[in-house]
């Protein structure tokens, strides 16, 4: 994976300084740190990083890496709509998340600034018109793209020198400065709102389509993920033999940060859990932040029977085995059960036209049973 100079993944010589969220120090991870929408910004970057530098934080074996059913979503390309790629009818006027009405003469040149984002360009048939990505992009289609962006952390200069004639950016995208800079320069900048939810994934393909001038390709695309989505839905248990939904929670891990959280209202993965079947017990356990430092009595209180977690969070704290030792886990249903569902990082939360493989994926794994040996 290609990476531009300047990258946070590299460190300096020396004393590191401690991941912050807002200027919060994340070790401090006891003392019910208030965490925010930033929490997820933070956890793409992260993510990201493992991912460019390719390093395994620990080893993976027979006895704790979750089985991956065939076809699901780890199969890491986009789909493309068939036919010929769209053209776009430019100018088109765009609404932009931040409250700019912004206009794109020329979709030539496009630079989307998160891996969801440009899911939705390939998959409208538009990519080979993008030249750049961020590092949360991975799917093998793009792989050979250079890297300028890592989420939150954006280098306007290096989006700038591959003279973008659009860049499509989320409302996370910062820092403020860097967006600023890029609309100084004249680049038309749209930004998409955030997705929560499923019933967020109609909007952000249509405000994409719409921008980018293909408003006809996005209806078409509307349509086939929604079909998907409604397939995988039809067919999804509604719960045990008596009825009951799994509890799951969603934990967001980097071990090599220290930084443990679960999710609650707002973290973005209620939705899928839901409508896999299944209740987050986060919410559910009346956490009403996106995040909240993981303690023992927080995760008792959720007693999920399922934890959910990103493939390389899993990875960063050693697998299921290192799992059980975090703050509660061995004391809930799913840690004495060893159930726990694993999701790519560049999937899981991207609300886009592979929602449907990420449900399929998070179904089958949430209703298996564990396996306490």
């Amino acid at each position: 994976m290609s990476s531009s100079s300047g990258s946070p993944c590299r460190q300096p010589p020396g004393r590191q300084r401690p991941p912050t969220v807002k200027g919060v120090d994340v070790h401090r991870r006891t003392r019910g740190v208030r965490l925010s929408a930033a929490a997820l910004a933070l956890a793409l970057t992260l993510s990201g990083c493992a991912a460019a530098t390719g390093r395994q934080a620990g080893p993976s074996g027979a006895s704790d890496s979750p089985r991956v059913p065939a076809g699901s979503a780890r199969s890491d390309r986009v789909d493309p709509l068939s036919g010929p790629a769209p053209e776009p009818e430019l100018p088109a006027r765009a609404a932009s998340a931040d409250g700019h009405t912004v206009t794109v003469r020329s979709a030539a040149r496009i630079v989307p600034l998160s891996g969801s984002l440009s899911e939705i360009v390939y998959t409208l048939g538009l990519g080979d018109r993008v030249v750049a990505r961020d590092i949360t992009t991975t799917f093998a289609q793009a792989e050979k793209l250079p890297v300028v962006t890592r989420a939150h952390d954006v280098s306007a200069e290096s989006v700038l020198s591959l003279r973008p004639t659009v860049v499509l950016a989320e409302s996370t995208t910062g820092p403020a400065e860097a967006v600023g800079q890029l609309r100084d320069a004249g680049v038309p900048l749209v930004v998409v709102g955030p997705a929560h939810r499923l019933s967020d994934v109609d909007t952000r393909i249509e405000d994409v389509a719409r921008a980018l001038g293909v408003p006809a390709a996005g209806e078409r695309l509307r349509k086939r993920t929604d079909s998907r989505i409604a397939a995988v839905r039809k067919n999804l248990p509604g719960g045990d033999r008596n009825g009951r939904r799994p509890r799951v929670a969603f934990l967001y891990l980097r071990g090599s940060a220290s930084v443990y959280l679960l999710g609650g209202a707002g973290s973005g993965a209620g939705s899928l859990i839901e409508a896999a079947g299944g209740v987050d017990a986060g919410v559910e356990s009346g956490l009403t932040k996106d995040f909240t430092a993981l303690t023992s009595e927080a995760l008792v209180k959720a007693a999920p029977d399922v934890i959910l977690v990103m493939t390389k969070g899993l990875e960063s704290v050693h697998g299921i085995d290192g799992l059980l030792k975090l703050p509660g886990v061995a004391e809930t249903p799913a840690g004495q059960d060893r159930r726990v569902a694993t999701v790519d990082d560049g999937v899981l939360l991207n609300y886009g036209p592979r929602t449907d493989q990420v449900l399929q994926d998070l179904a089958e794994q949430i209703h298996r049973p564990g396996d306490a040996s």
